[in-house]
Order: C-alpha cells, then structure tokens, then sequence
C-alpha cells in the first residue's frame, strides 16, 4: 500500500485518533484499500503520520472492534473484506455514460412548478466568521456561549436510559419536557398562557411560516406584511398568494389603518420590527387587535428579540392581550441560544395545532428528539436564562458603543431610534447605492446587509442598510465604522 494514502488534515476540534479513523475507514470505503490488505505497522504508520504509536495503536483496535480491521496475531491489521459487503458497485458503463454529455437530460427550467431560488435574500460570505469587521445580523458571539453546559446537558440526553426515547420515532409527537419548558418557562416572559396542544415545536421560525403559508393561504388570500420587512416571510407567502400588500412602518412599528381591512392576514414583528427595530406600542397593539376583530383578519405574530431591550422591561407580547384566538404567535430559540439549533415554536388554537402537527407530519414528522431532549435540559436547569442575562449586558454595551461610532463617523446618516435589538437599520445619504457600499466594504474586510431587499415594493430605495453586532468583538467596533464612513465618503465623492 502506497504511504501516499496516508495523511490527516488536522482539522480543528477533530482528536487525532479520530482523524485517523476517518482517513482509513475513506480509503476503505471507496476501494483504495481492498479486503485482506495490511495495514502499516503501528510504529510505521506513527512515523507517515507523525504521531504517537498508542494513538495510532488505539485507532485500529476501534476499527477492528467495529469491523473494518482484522487483527492477527505476530502478524498485524488486515482490511476486513466483509465490511464492504451489500456495497453496490458502479457499472462501468454507467461512469464512462456520465463523463459524456447527456443530450437526452429534461429541460429543468420547465419542469418547476416554482422557483424559490428566484426570491430576494441576502447574501454573505460562507466564512464570514474570518472577517475583520463582521457586522452580520443573527449570529452568535461563540465566546459568551456557555459551551460546558450545552456539553453536559447533550451528553444526559444522551444516557443510556433515555436512548429509547431519543431513537424512536415519536410520530408526530414532541417532546413533553420541552413542551412543558416552553409553556412554563418561555411564555410566562412575553405573558402568555397556554396549554400543551396548542404548542407545536418547529424547525425554527421559517419552518413555521411555511406551515403558517400552507394551511392558511390561497391564492384569493391578501396578506400585509410590514415594508420594509422581513423577506423570507415575504418570499414564503409569496408561494401561495400574490396578493401581498406592502404596508410602511414607521418609528412604532406597522401602523394601523384602513390598509388592513381588506386583508385576511396580517404578519408582524411588533417586539423589535425587522429590520428597523422599532417597538410597537401598547396601545398600537391594543388598536391591531380590535380592527382584528371588527375587520376579521388574523394575525402572524413573529417575536423577534423580545429580550433584547436595554431601557425598559420587554413589551408584552400581543398573543398575550389576544382575548379571540386571532393571533399565532412564533417563538424561536435560534437568536437567544445559537442559529445552528433551529427550535422553534408555534403557540396556537388546539384546531390549528392539530392541523399543523399534521401537516408537520407529512414533511419531517418532528424535530430531532435528541435535540429537543438538549434544549429542554438547557431551559430547565437555568443555563438559558443565565445565557439570556449574559447577552443582554453584552449587547447593551456593544448597542452604546455602535450608537456613539455612528454619532460621529457617520452624522449625516440616519439611525432607527429604537435602542433594543442587535443591529442598527441605517439610511446613508440620498444618492448612496447600499449594494455598491456593500461590494467595497467586503473588500476591504467589512461586511455589511445591504436594505433593498427588505422591501416588498419595486421602487426600494438603495441608500439603507444594516449593521449587525452580535457578532462582532467590541474593540472592532468602531474602526470598523470608521473605515466605513470613509467608503460612504468614497461612494459619494
């Protein structure tokens, strides 16, 4: 066997014994390595792979223990052949049909029913994360994660004893803890009251909105959405219907008028308005339900960041006030814990429930349960509150910090004036294309989400867009702004 076969990546958090492991069970897998093949001695291979010999000792004894090696005596590890037994072999005919062009392939382009991909969504760089200057939008500060807790509650969920509830399909069924934690611990924050099946966990609050769409939304349904808005809500609803209207919010959020009579539905984010921020008042809210009522419209409540007010105690959420069942309210634990989870939740009249568990069950039937079984340990042992606390004065002080940099590098622009939420929504000066700004920000290390596609109606305006800081150390932040205000000047020289 050539020793060319044998080398590791190193790649980070991975131990090197495991590393060897998946180096070895690849080329055996893919017939590099055929059955009764000898492996290198263990001080052989420690030598390629410069590493100690126990570890390498290590990796082939788990490999023989699950049946990839066999182990001789005096005589070494040998490539089980049986491992590789029921593996379909590719024809070679049909490896040398694939290297030719297929003239007889269908026309894609004209099989869809629809296309999503041609939705308006940001963008941004796969390793944004590498970025000097990251002011992206909901994701995680990975240092203020209690990273040990999270390992602690995985690895009991993990138990031997709970192995038959984590590895059974539950048809359709959530986890009770979670379940309970959600209605115990969660809702009692935003006010809420509610009982066990009218609570459906999700894949997030996209996941969510789909299924929202889908039961709920035809192609006779008129739907008001907040402009600028949240897009993925927009391009959802626009699978079904398209009779979106475009409602502009102001410093409180989506107004409420006689825009909303004629609707069936209206969607919105009253806690921090995407991506404005801005916080409904109590008494809008108190005005959405009446005209709910009096107009017959329901409403889509998406709490976005309902935790992340650094003046005052969160507003209540509306589902709270809601005395008419009008309101399906959205939950997620994606900005509050980590993107990466996706749990989510609906909270809802049992009737929908139930018919969204269903339709739930027809795609995915649930969630992972040993995710569900994590996240429910997570809440019940206090590390998300204490996680909650924690990001709250970090992002107070990055809030006060991005607001003083933008006060004096950038004065000219305008800033939302809600102090809450993780990102500022900023309008440059007339003139300024927000796309182009974004081009040369990442450039130069900066990234930026340009606004336009926040909004429903075509004539958008180009100068807005928005800063994001959950992510971004405080010690950046104003270099960061600087640099930026010099590319705005650049732009509109």
């Amino acid at each position: 066997m050539r020793d060319q076969l044998f080398h590791l990546r190193r790649a980070a958090g991975t131990s090197i014994q495991a590393q060897i492991r998946e180096m070895l069970v690849s080329a055996i897998l893919s017939g590099q390595m055929p059955g009764g093949d000898p492996l290198p001695s263990s001080r052989k291979m420690a030598k390629i792979l410069k590493v100690s010999r126990n570890t390498v000792v290590l990796a082939y004894q788990g490999l023989a223990d699950d049946g990839y090696l066999i182990a001789r005596e005096r005589s070494g590890f040998y490539v089980d052949g049986e491992i590789l037994a029921g593996h379909s072999k590719i024809p070679q005919e049909t490896a040398a049909a694939r290297a030719t062009a297929k003239t007889d392939a269908p026309d894609w382009q004209k099989r869809f029913a629809l296309q999503p991909s041609q939705g308006r969504r940001g963008v941004r760089p796969a390793d944004w994360m590498s970025y000097p200057y990251p002011f992206i939008f909901g994701q995680l500060d990975h240092t203020l994660f209690p990273l040990s807790a999270w390992r602690e509650c995985n690895r009991q969920a993990l138990g031997t004893k709970e192995m038959e509830a984590w590895t059974r399909d539950a048809y359709g069924a959530d986890y009770p803890m979670l379940v309970e934690q959600i209605r115990t611990r969660l809702l009692p924050r935003r006010g809420i009251r509610a009982d066990d099946d009218e609570i459906l966990i999700t894949m997030g609050a996209q996941n969510a909105l789909y299924m929202l769409a889908s039961l709920l939304i035809s192609e006779t349904t008129i739907v008001a959405l907040e402009d600028p808005g949240y897009p993925d809500a927009r391009n959802i609803f626009r699978l079904k219907t398209s009779h979106l209207k475009a409602v502009a919010v102001d410093d409180g959020g989506l107004p409420v008028d006689q825009r909303l009579d004629d609707c069936d539905l209206v969607y919105v984010t009253p806690s921090h308005q995407y991506p404005t921020t801005a916080t409904m008042p109590i008494e809008r809210r108190h005005a959405l339900l009446a005209r709910a009522a009096e107009k017959d419209f329901l409403i889509i409540e998406d709490d976005y960041e309902p935790e992340a007010s650094y003046v005052s105690e969160p507003t209540p959420a509306l589902k709270s006030m809601d005395n008419n069942d009008r309101v399906i309210y959205i939950g997620s634990l994606s900005k509050s814990l980590f993107p990466g989870l996706r749990i989510g939740y609906l909270v809802a009249p049992k009737a929908f429930i139930a018919e969204a568990r269903a339709l739930r069950n027809l795609i995915m039937r649930h969630p992972p349960t040993n995710n569900q079984r994590t996240t429910a340990l997570f809440l019940s042992q206090g590390h998300h509150d204490a996680l909650v606390h924690r990001l709250h004065r970090a992002y107070r002080a990055r809030w006060e910090k991005m607001n003083e940099a933008l006060s004096r590098h950038i004065p000219l622009s305008a800033k939302a004036p809600a102090i809450g939420g993780t990102s500022f929504w900023v309008k440059g000066p007339d003139g300024l294309d927000a796309d182009l700004l974004a081009q040369s920000a990442l450039e130069q290390g900066l990234i930026i989400e340009p606004g336009r596609i926040n909004f429903l109606r075509e004539d958008a305006p180009s100068n807005y867009f928005r800063l994001g800081f959950s992510s971004i150390p405080t010690d950046r932040i104003e270099p960061g702004i600087k640099l930026l205000a010099d590319l705005i000047e650049r732009q509109m020289r």
